[in-house]
């Protein structure tokens, strides 16, 4: 499967290229638009700019150290990987949740899904410590339980929902306590903010797929035509 993502990446499977090879010309105008609405502030100089900074970025590392120790959904070989970098307090990452989990379970066997959390503490007071809460919770498998639990009861962010969610999952309380105030967790919520900051990304939620840059406000249909195109790409190659 390494072969598979060296292939893809050496193949720059980037929209720009897709769809001008496989006919699908209604989807350029549309991520342009949702990528220009960015923070333009700090953004790179255009959307084709900001493409090829990502497809540098994923093609210089390697599938396992971008994927790291982060939480994942699907099939850990699946040739196409979606890396979703997501903010507990952002209400716009609690509706993507709700897509995501659509999207993955109609492709829970041709697609690896990968949280990378991405706190914006300078809006978002309580984006940190429910990252290393959520994180803790990982340590004791249920990641993806307590990210539903935080995303759900967005609106009570802070202390005492963690520890009610914690307790609800039965989770052992003194474990969850430590991870959360560990060197690790900090450690692991930072490496996904260094990457976050390699592939210049503006706001919450980002998805990148497989190389190619998705903004958070796309519509679940863009993501199935995307992934669609990929497959087909892919299958292509043999």
């Amino acid at each position: 499967m390494h072969r598979i993502w060296e292939r893809l990446q050496n193949s720059k499977l980037v929209l720009w290229g897709l769809i001008g090879a496989l006919g699908v010309g209604a989807l350029i105008p549309l991520l342009l638009l949702l990528l220009s609405q960015r923070n333009q502030a700090a953004a790179p100089s255009s959307p084709a700019a900001h493409q090829a900074i990502v497809t540098d970025v994923i093609g210089s590392m390697s599938r396992a150290s971008l994927i790291g120790t982060s939480a994942t959904k699907g099939n850990p070989n699946a040739p196409i990987v979606l890396f979703k970098f997501s903010d507990f307090q952002c209400p716009y990452c609690a509706v993507a949740a709700g897509y995501m989990k659509e999207f993955v379970g109609d492709h829970e066997a041709d697609i690896l899904y990968v949280y990378k959390h991405f706190p914006l503490t300078r809006i978002h007071p309580e984006a940190l410590p429910s990252a290393k809460a959520a994180w803790a919770a990982g340590q004791q498998g249920e990641f993806w339980l307590y990210h539903d639990g935080l995303f759900v009861n967005q609106d009570r962010l802070g202390e005492d929902l963690y520890l009610e969610l914690a307790e609800a999952m039965f989770l052992d309380l003194e474990r969850f306590n430590r991870d959360r105030a560990s060197d690790e967790a900090e450690a692991a919520i930072q490496q996904d903010l260094e990457l976050a900051q390699q592939l210049q990304l503006q706001g919450t939620p980002s998805f990148v797929m497989n190389d190619l840059l998705i903004p958070g406000g796309a519509p679940l249909q863009l993501f199935e035509e995307v992934f669609d195109q990929i497959d087909a790409a892919i299958k292509a190659q043999g």
